[in-house]
C-alpha cells in the first residue's frame, strides 16, 4: 500500500490545486490582455480575404488597433462561449495604405506561419493564452482557425 501513496498523491495533486481568482472578461468569446488585475479588450472585428496573382491576403481595416500593451509576451484571458481557445492562432500583420494584413498564400503555399501560443484552463470556459516567444513591436492579430474574425492588438 506504501508504494502507492506516492502515486495517489501525484493524481490528486491538480485537484488540489488552487482556483482561479483573478480578473473575469466581462464578454465572452473576446480575448482580453492582461495588464496587472486590468483586462484590455482586444479590437474584434472580421477581415476580408482578398484573392489577386495567386495570392490570398486577409485585410483588415485601420491602421493601427485601439488595444495596445507595452508586453513584448502578451497573454490573455478568454470566456469561451462559441470560440474553442485551443483552435486560437496569432499573426503579424503589416501596416500598409491605412490598413492591416497579412499575405497567408502565395501560389498555393502557406506564408503566413502562426506564433506559437501556450492555452492553460483556468475553470469553467475560462482560459489563459500566452505568447511562447517575445514579440517585437507591431501590429499582431488572434484569430480562430478557420475564420475570418480577428482580435487585434498592437504591441508599442
Amino acid at each position: 500500500m506504501q508504494k502507492w501513496l506516492p502515486i495517489l498523491w501525484l493524481c490528486a495533486w491538480p485537484l488540489l490545486a488552487d482556483k482561479y481568482t483573478g480578473p473575469r472578461p466581462p464578454k465572452p468569446d473576446l480575448p482580453y490582455l492582461i495588464h496587472a488585475d486590468t483586462l484590455v479588450p482586444t479590437e474584434s472585428l472580421e477581415a476580408k480575404q482578398d484573392e489577386r496573382r495567386n495570392e490570398i491576403t486577409y485585410i483588415i481595416a485601420g491602421a493601427n488597433s485601439s488595444a495596445r500593451t507595452p508586453l513584448a509576451s502578451p497573454a490573455f484571458l478568454i470566456l469561451t462561449d462559441q470560440i474553442q481557445a485551443d483552435r486560437l492562432q496569432l499573426f503579424k500583420l503589416q501596416s500598409k495604405g491605412g490598413q492591416r494584413q497579412v499575405l497567408f498564400t502565395r501560389r498555393k503555399k502557406l506564408v503566413a506561419h502562426p506564433i506559437r501560443l501556450n492555452v492553460t484552463r483556468l475553470g469553467d470556459n475560462l482560459y489563459k493564452v500566452e505568447v511562447d516567444e517575445i514579440l517585437e513591436n507591431g501590429e499582431y492579430s488572434l484569430t480562430p482557425a478557420d475564420s475570418n474574425q480577428v482580435f487585434c492588438f498592437q504591441i508599442y
